[in-house]
């Protein structure tokens, strides 16, 4: 059966339970998390998207996971918790392009995927305070983030890596997690410290 045409496009946010800055980007997937074991939760702000007939524009998802040790060594635990304003299809596509069933970015990492641990529906909400920005999903997810800038007090703009084959964008801007707490499909985790890692991006996907 041919996979629908799809496109999608708008705002990634993500923290992980790894201290700032994450190494497995750097280290390419390779080296240990720097707790033994990766908790992360990645928030997708669609702006605008469809999946063959179906409109995904302004809908929401977040991909909840664990990773055992080294990214690079898959046995991936993974769930989805989608915008509770999602229609039966638009769930259904918003499924296949995020776990990466009908292609693009997120197909590369399928073969990580030990465990697909399911989906769960709720309000999503994405907010800006100037440069910090949150994500909210009901009491399953809520994370805060800080951009980390450089020590140029007279730059604007965060710190950014490029060339990262990072699945939302290869170059994503670095950032402080304020908090993150997650609570679905198995998948638990809390820190306030503010000493976690925190990464953000426009993304702009397509199927293969």
């Amino acid at each position: 059966m041919t996979t629908a045409s799809w496109n999608a496009s708008g705002q990634y946010y993500e923290t992980c339970s790894c201290d700032y800055f994450c190494p497995c980007i750097l280290g390419q997937m390779s080296v240990e998390p720097t707790k033994g074991t990766c908790t992360f939760a990645m928030a997708f702000q669609i702006e605008k998207g469809s999946f063959g007939s179906v409109s995904l524009d302004g809908l929401g998802f977040i991909v909840v996971g664990l990773t055992p040790e080294a990214m690079g060594k898959g046995n991936w635990s993974v769930g989805l918790v989608i915008d509770d304003r999602a229609t039966a299809e638009q769930r259904d596509s918003i499924t296949a392009l995020a776990s990466g069933s009908a292609g693009g970015p997120m197909a590369a990492l399928s073969g990580l995927i030990g465990k697909f641990l399911g989906v769960e529906s709720a309000p999503i909400k994405f907010s800006h305070d100037g440069a910090n920005w949150s994500v909210t999903a009901s009491h399953l997810v809520d994370m805060a983030a800080a951009p980390a800038m450089g020590i140029n007090p007279g730059n604007a703009e965060p710190l950014q890596l490029s060339n990262t084959g990072h699945p939302a964008n290869d170059r994503i801007a670095l950032a402080h997690a304020m908090k993150s707490h997650v609570d679905a499909l198995g998948v638990s985790w809390n820190d306030k410290s503010g000493k976690n890692n925190g990464q953000y991006a426009p993304f702009n996907w397509r199927g293969a």
